[in-house]
């Protein structure tokens, strides 16, 4: 009868896991003092473009400290965090995409289309932003535009756009 008893216990403690992402994948360790000016890091639980950077002196305690300043790749808020330099810090993987625009639905989605000819229609315009305005507009007077969206962290978003050369 015992049998029984360790397998309802086995079963107390099987896990289901709806989400297999850990998140680890989507960061990499770093050590602060290798972080540069237009990198990439986590600060406050976002990916970040560093913008601005500086190392105190070592003090009595021996660490020098890296105080950082970045911009969130997809809002644009901006985020400040200190560390010291021989600590590691999360380093988002971060990848760059170009898509030829197709077009721009009611909602602001858009339909994008990579170089294989699949299309994307995930990705969607930020309200009220500068770029919104300027691919609108370009869209509208019938430019051939080629967005580029960043994707990092299980986010993405557009980060740049020109108009596609005449020979593509």
């Amino acid at each position: 009868m015992s049998a029984p008893a360790a397998t309802d216990n086995d079963a107390q403690h099987e896990h289901h896991f709806e989400n297999a992402d850990s998140g680890a994948a989507l960061t990499y360790p770093m050590q602060c003092s290798a972080l540069r000016k237009n990198g990439f890091v986590v600060m406050k639980g976002r990916p970040c473009k560093i913008i601005d950077m500086s190392t105190s002196k070592t003090g009595k305690h021996g660490h020098a400290k890296v105080n950082y300043s970045g911009v969130d790749l997809f809002n644009g808020r901006k985020y400040e965090d200190m560390s010291p330099s021989t600590h590691n810090v999360d380093v988002p993987h971060v990848t760059r995409n170009e898509y030829q625009l197709i077009d721009i639905s009611e909602e602001d989605y858009l339909t994008l289309m990579n170089e294989q000819g699949e299309t994307k229609e995930d990705v969607k315009l930020l309200d009220d932003a500068e770029i919104t305005k300027k691919i609108k507009e370009e869209f509208d007077e019938g430019k051939d535009l080629l967005i580029t969206i960043l994707t990092s962290m299980g986010e993405q978003g557009v980060v740049s756009h020109r108009e596609a050369p005449l020979n593509s």
